[in-house]
């Protein structure tokens, strides 16, 4: 039997195309057309179109489409802070946590 785990790492063009299958299914439970959904957001139907079959759109467009599709608070779980389970936690940390980036060598 084999004990190796499959590791399946996603890159950033799969999570922008998960994201765009997820909006596409956000509309479609809404019952809107792309053309809708684009006009609630304030983009251009293109723009629309083109981010459900590739994914691609800049942050201001997705937080329309968010906005647009009542998803908008999902975006305020992205790089929340973490929450500790005990205060052993919180004081380890402490000790390792950069108010900046290491320099370049």
């Amino acid at each position: 039997m084999n004990n190796i785990l499959a590791l399946h790492i996603n890159t950033p063009r799969d999570v922008a195309r998960q994201i765009a299958a997820r909006v596409k299914a956000r509309r479609l439970e809404l019952n809107l057309t792309q053309e809708g959904a684009a006009t609630r957001a304030g983009l251009k139907f293109a723009t629309y179109r083109r981010f459900e079959q590739t994914g691609e759109i800049s942050l201001k467009g997705l937080l329309q489409i968010g906005f647009a599709l009542n998803a908008l608070p999902e975006f305020d779980a992205l790089f929340a802070q973490k929450q500790y389970q005990s205060l052993d936690n919180v004081l380890n940390e402490q000790n390792v946590t950069r108010k900046r980036g290491k320099k370049n060598e």
